[in-house]
C-alpha cells in the first residue's frame, strides 16, 4: 500500500540565494497557474464561438496548446520546489544518513547536468525561431519564438531550483531528499 512521503517543501533558511530562487520558483508556479486558467477560459470561449454562435475559430486551439505546454515547462521549478515530481524514495528512505547524503549529491548533480543540456538546446531552438522569423503554418501565423520562449525559461528556472536544492543540502539548510534522519 502506498503511503505519503515525509518530504516537505524545500527549505531556504537565511540564505539569500535560496530565498531568491524560492521566490522565482513560486512566481513561475503562479504564472503557470495563470496560463492554465487562461487556457480554460479560451477553451470555454472557443466552445461558445463554435457551437453557440456557429462560427469558426482561428487562434483558440493553437493558443490553448501553446499555453498548456508553456504552463508545463514554466511550472517545473515550482513543482521541484514543492518536491512534487514523481520519484521513487524507497532507496533514500532505507539508507542511513551519510549514504543518503552522497546519493542526494549524485542525483542532484546528474539532474543539474541533464537540465543544463536541455536548457542549452532549448535556448538554441528558441534562438533559431527568433533569428529566422519562424511562424506557425496556421491561419493565425503566430511568431514561434513567443511560445518557444517557455523552453529556455522553464529549464533555466528549473536549473536554478536544482542548484538551490543542491546548495541547501551541501550547506545543511535542507536534508537530503527532504527526509529527516531516522
Amino acid at each position: 500500500m502506498a503511503t505519503h512521503s515525509s518530504a516537505v517543501v524545500s527549505h531556504t533558511g537565511n540564505n539569500p540565494f535560496l530565498r531568491l530562487v524560492a521566490v522565482l520558483s513560486t512566481l513561475a508556479g503562479w504564472c503557470s497557474a495563470a496560463m492554465i486558467v487562461s487556457a480554460v477560459a479560451i477553451t470555454c470561449q472557443m466552445i461558445v464561438v463554435r457551437f453557440v454562435l456557429n462560427k469558426s475559430t482561428v487562434w483558440q486551439t493553437e493558443a490553448v496548446i501553446y499555453l498548456v505546454i508553456a504552463a508545463t515547462l514554466v511550472g517545473l521549478p515550482y513543482v521541484q520546489r514543492l518536491r512534487g515530481h514523481v520519484n521513487v524514495d524507497l532507496i533514500p528512505i532505507s539508507l542511513p544518513p551519510r549514504p543518503r547524503f552522497y546519493m542526494a549529491i549524485l542525483t542532484s548533480s546528474l539532474s543539474i547536468a541533464i537540465t543544463a543540456v536541455m536548457l542549452f538546446y532549448g535556448y538554441e531552438y528558441w534562438h533559431f525561431a527568433w533569428d529566422r522569423g519562424w511562424r506557425s503554418d496556421t491561419v493565425w501565423g503566430v511568431r514561434l519564438w513567443i511560445p518557444y520562449l517557455a523552453i529556455p525559461v522553464g529549464f533555466g528556472l528549473l536549473l536554478l531550483q536544482l542548484v538551490a536544492d543542491l546548495v541547501a543540502v551541501l550547506t545543511g539548510v535542507d536534508k537530503p531528499f527532504g527526509l529527516e534522519d531516522r
